[in-house]
């Protein structure tokens, strides 16, 4: 072991050598080349097929939950599933062999107020195994509560209490509900396209009560006129600059 470490120590050391003789130019140049190489994904199309031949294989082997099954076109694996599917392919994915999905890189929401199912939840879990991303979404609406994923994902706790806070998703058996970024008398959902971008209700501090309170939002009928060609003309604070009095010919100047 310690051998090991030190000709990994002597490589690197070697390495850095190897950089600082080379000239300025040439080291500006690989990190010219690096820092331009494009961002975006190419096409590979033995990834797609891989991918949705896994997508196939859990559809078949999910058919009850499992709606649909999709490749986008950066080769990501979406799985749309119904909501009472949550439990049972979340545990498939992270417990069968050719799976292990077993961390959980992210929970969120979706609200689409047009549809009648307005908000779709999104996972997206991490296979460090087989080094691979999948993608499950379900839906639902303000009423219908879904099932935590706690049990399942442990990551998804405080995931599932942001949605909560910030969409109004209600999960079933989650085993601490509750606000996370916003006060605990808050009203509302800020998330939700319904929700105002001014809110219901400001906060001020009191001095004859010697407390923060919470008002109405009042705005002064300024500032709901907005010019969208100039927005800064629409403040108060911008002034036209006075035009300066015309002399005219055989005038002087005041002193």
């Amino acid at each position: 072991m310690a051998a090991s470490l030190v000709r990994l120590v002597r490589s690197g050391f070697g390495r850095s050598l190897n950089v600082a003789r080379q000239s300025p130019a040439v080291v500006q140049t690989r990190t010219t080349t690096t820092e331009t190489r494009p961002t975006v994904r190419p096409k590979d199309p033995v990834t797609h097929t891989q991918l949705s031949e896994f997508g196939e294989y859990i559809a078949e082997i999910l058919p009850k939950y499992v709606q649909q099954v999709q490749v986008t076109c950066f080769n990501e694996l979406e799985v749309m599933i119904h909501p009472e599917g949550i439990i049972p392919v979340l545990t498939f994915l992270k417990d069968h062999t050719n799976a292990q999905f077993h961390n959980m890189t992210d929970l969120t929401a979706v609200d689409v107020p047009t549809r009648q199912c307005r908000f779709e939840i999104v996972y997206n879990l991490l296979s460090l195994r087989y080094n691979s991303r999948i993608r499950l979404k379900t839906y639902t609406d303000e009423l219908t509560p879904l099932d935590s994923s706690v049990p399942v994902h442990r990551a998804a706790d405080w995931y599932e209490r942001e949605i909560w806070d910030m969409f109004g998703v209600f999960f079933a058996n989650h085993p601490d509900l509750r606000r996370i970024l916003t006060d605990y008398g808050f009203e509302g959902h800020p998330f939700r396209k319904d929700f105002p971008l001014s809110g219901y209700v400001e906060v001020r501090y009191d001095d004859e009560v010697k407390r923060v309170v919470a008002e109405p939002v009042e705005l002064a009928q300024e500032f709901r006129k907005f010019d969208l060609n100039s927005p800064w003309e629409a403040f108060p604070a911008y002034r036209e600059p006075k035009d300066a009095p015309k002399l005219e010919s055989g005038d002087k100047p005041a002193k």
